[in-house]
């Protein structure tokens, strides 16, 4: 059976592209076009894309040169892999390679962990774009689907080049081999624009050229032995790690992605003429770690510990809502020893959430570890989660040394063990480098898992879980002994901080929070907690009212979005609203966050408390909220003011 390749012109969205850009600045930009794509709801958490879009900037420039920029991310949130593209008559300046304007921009979109035929229809893009007629066409293009007909009419060419194969020369310089290896941080557009420049290098020159591609869906063209042996010098044109041993006692150039698009006519001659060092595998631990010079130390902080709390939060959620659902049957129904309310079923549902809650804390230092040492960092950093609150697991809790002494550092302990990983993968490293290439193997399947171990639960169990313990319970009995005037403004504080970025760090601080509280408060639960849940559930149900009040305050296809919010409200799920923010975030945010704050205020204000983490409506109906009529009213209350307010800010003459 035939199977179909989806096609680069398949890629672009016609109703997000804008062909007359009137923004002046990148990050203007890359707003701009983000928010586009998220009005057609094909993004979830557009600031968190945004965020990814601009990290990758941070690391190196997306603007290739010749007035072109590619700025490219992915994340969880997205739907659809998808190219924006959009025009600029004037020129958006990008710090491109060789310091022109970007009049062209092509920003992709691409779901966290994607592969497939969508991720190889993105590599033609770059040999779409080395065409001047291709170019010429795009910046004469009169709408939408003109652009798109460009890519049709380019593209299918490169229909038939599915197996690459080195570069066909001239006779004269048979004896010169070039290999290359390409890779950026997300493996989508600089490393085929690399790999396009690089072959053109080596074809204009007359050299054989074979270009290894170490894209998001794997390898591609991979070099062999024989290429190996044979090869004149290899260029790894990079700003990742690349399998570096296999090129042990060859010349090898090594540079960043960036020089392989503007400087591939030097790289290939440098090649040529075998200027460049012979390479050995153990200067391999020094030679990949380029790809983070550039990068800002809080941004490496936040990137890591987004890693650990994204992979947190699934276990979170589950363990939240399951034990929500054994309230059904009563709130003590789990409880063995209640022989009046006792239920075999809630018990068995509820130590199931229980046990998936439990994860939270090494899932997120494990995640962590694992952002800054990789599978090493993995293994050490969950271990630290466990050990930040040994009771997790009984060994701890029926005898011996930690059955009445130990301490629980609870998230702030986890989250410091997940950065600990990465010192100590690091340390261990450098302990071990003396040992000979033959035991390389040792390493990270006994060495590395075995110390690690030992010296994180030896830091964990004596030096961090006691004073980490200490600060998290003198927190917990702040909070709880916060005056009652003053807890309303707490509560407007941790609710408002849920509408500010609705899934981005604000929003993250204020929702780990109140998951710790509640973690540690075991069955008596935390008004911490019902004020974040309650905050969060506001902007989608004040995105939905307003939209259902006034149909003139969003175009058709958003008020079709809009009205799913009411479903995404209840669930607890903030995300619901943010192409709405995105789109007109000045009048949206404000209003939202004042009516999540005056719900969470009210919150404190009426005493109520949450058992469970999540579960919106859900969990207010089965007991994980007490009071659940009012909670519910004070939900309604948030999402009728928001409504009112979207309703003067978006009118048409604020707007």
């Amino acid at each position: 059976m035939k199977v179909t390749k989806m096609k680069l012109s398949d890629l672009f969205i016609k109703e997000a592209m804008d062909l007359h850009l009137t923004t002046s600045t990148k990050k203007e930009t890359l707003q701009h076009l983000a928010g586009n794509f998220a009005s057609l709801g094909k993004v979830s958490d557009v600031d968190a894309y945004v965020a990814a879009l601009e990290a990758r900037e941070a690391q190196s420039t997306t603007g290739v040169g010749d007035e072109i920029a590619i700025p490219h991310a992915q994340h969880e949130s997205i739907t659809q892999a998808a190219i924006v593209f959009g025009r600029s008559e004037q020129g958006i300046e990008w710090e491109s390679f060789d310091g022109q304007p970007a009049k062209l921009i092509f920003m992709i979109a691409a779901p966290a962990g994607g592969g497939g035929e969508h991720l190889q229809a993105l590599a033609k893009l770059s040999s779409v774009l080395m065409n001047p007629e291709a170019k010429a066409a795009l910046l004469q293009a009169g709408d939408s689907d003109e652009v798109v007909e460009v890519f049709k009419k380019f593209e299918e060419p490169q229909e038939e080049a599915v197996e690459e194969v080195a570069e066909e020369a001239s006779p004269s310089n048979d004896d010169v081999y070039i290999l290359a290896v390409t890779a950026c941080p997300t493996g989508i557009a600089h490393t085929f624009m690399a790999e396009e420049k690089l072959k053109q290098a080596g074809k204009t020159a007359g050299y054989k050229i074979k270009v290894e591609t170490n894209g998001q869906s794997g390898i591609g063209n991979r070099l062999t032995k024989e290429d190996i042996q044979r090869a004149t010098a290899i260029i790894v044109a990079a700003d990742k790690q690349v399998e570096m041993a296999r090129f042990d006692g060859k010349p090898v150039i090594i540079t960043k992605v960036a020089d392989g698009i503007n400087k591939a006519d030097e790289l290939v001659a440098r090649a040529a003429k075998v200027d460049a060092p012979i390479y050995h595998a153990s200067e391999d631990a020094n030679a990949t770690e380029e790809s983070v010079e550039g990068e800002s130390l809080g941004r490496q902080f936040y990137k890591h510990l987004m890693n650990g709390v994204s992979h947190m939060l699934p276990f979170v959620v589950a363990g939240g809502i399951l034990i929500a659902v054994s309230f059904f049957w009563g709130i003590t129904s789990f409880d063995v020893k209640d022989t009046a309310n006792y239920n075999p079923i809630a018990e068995a549902i509820f130590r199931m959430g229980k046990l998936a809650f439990a994860m939270m804390l090494p899932m997120l230092a494990g995640f962590i570890g694992q952002s800054i040492a990789d599978r090493p960092g993995l293994v050490v950093g969950f271990m630290g989660g466990v050990f930040a609150n040994p009771a997790l697991f009984t060994d701890f809790a029926t005898g011996g040394v930690f059955a009445e002494g130990y301490v629980s550092s609870g998230f702030l302990g986890a989250l410091i063990a997940g950065f600990l990983a990465g010192g100590i993968i690091s340390f261990l490293k450098f302990a071990f480098s003396w040992l000979p290439k033959s035991l390389e193997g040792l390493k990270p399947i006994f060495l590395f898992p075995v110390f690690g171990v030992l010296i994180m639960g030896a830091l964990m169990l004596f030096v961090i879980n006691g004073p980490m313990g200490a600060v998290m319970n003198g927190l917990t009995n702040f909070l709880a002994n916060v005056p009652r005037e003053l807890g309303m403004v707490l509560g407007f504080l941790v609710g408002a901080m849920m509408a500010i970025d609705m899934g981005g760090p604000i929003n993250k601080a204020a929702y780990v929070t109140g998951t710790a509280l509640v973690t540690s408060a075991g069955a008596a639960g935390s008004d911490v907690m019902a004020a974040v849940m309650v905050g969060g559930m506001v902007p989608p149900l004040a995105i939905a009212i307003a939209a259902t009040l006034n149909k003139n305050l969003f175009t058709e296809a958003e008020r079709n979005s809009a009205y799913v919010n009411y479903v995404m409200g209840a669930a607890f799920i903030t995300e619901g609203a943010i192409p709405f923010a995105a789109a007109h975030p000045l009048q949206v945010i404000p209003s939202l966050a004042f009516a999540s704050g005056v719900s969470g205020a009210l919150s404190m204000a009426f005493g109520i408390v949450s058992r469970v983490p999540h579960g919106g409506l859900f969990a207010a109906f089965v007991n994980g909220v007490s009071n659940p009529l009012a909670f519910v009213l004070i939900w309604l209350v948030g999402g009728i003011i928001g409504a009112l307010l979207l309703n003067i800010t978006l009118s048409k003459k604020a707007r």
